[in-house]
């Protein structure tokens, strides 16, 4: 089972997808589960290039064209936050990330599958030599990015995760993490 396979159908409530893209992940929701969809995603060409798996669904999508550090939702609006392969290229992550802990409704869910820094040094000096090429030729994209570090340091605690390399693919490229987290209530 993909990582993506795992993560999405726990999406509940209003939820709020960032790095939407093509709306790849459209028809693993439950619609059951899920009353809305934002879709938030600055690109108008991935949003055109969604067409064709929004009509697929009969989940309610309703798009935001802006990027991950200005989510235009109310305080205390979303359920449950969607991230699956996003986080590398938002620009200023922790920015977005604290939009993130603002819109969401308290002990709502953070679900995540990203890539990342991987734990063996050997790994790790490949991808801090190859982040700045790689990031250049992939749309922003950073190798390097500590996943659950990042989404802890934010506001949040990880109820539960699980990180391993994807089999088949250069591990300098292919280190990801995936699970659940809270949002943290400030005291």
């Amino acid at each position: 089972m993909k990582t993506r396979e795992k993560i999405v159908p726990l999406a509940f409530g209003n939820v709020l997808e960032v790095g939407m893209g093509s709306a790849v992940n459209m028809d693993l929701y439950n619609p059951d589960q899920v009353t809305k969809v934002w879709g938030l995603e600055p690109s108008s060409g991935m949003q055109k290039k969604a067409k064709k798996n929004l009509a697929k669904s009969t989940v309610q999508v309703e798009w935001l064209s802006l990027p991950g550090e200005k989510i235009p939702l109310d305080d205390n609006s979303v359920d449950s936050i969607v991230l699956t392969y996003t986080l590398c290229t938002i620009p200023d992550w922790y920015a977005a990330m604290k939009q993130m802990h603002r819109v969401l409704k308290p002990e709502g869910k953070i679900l995540f599958c990203e890539h990342g820094q991987a734990p063996d040094e050997s790994i790790k000096k490949w991808q801090n030599r190859l982040n700045k090429l790689w990031g250049k030729v992939f749309g922003g994209c950073h190798l390097n990015r500590t996943v659950i570090e990042n989404i802890q340091s934010s506001g949040f605690s990880i109820d539960w995760s699980n990180s391993n390399y994807i089999k088949g693919m250069p591990k300098f490229a292919s280190y990801i993490s995936f699970g659940v987290a809270t949002k943290m209530q400030k005291k």
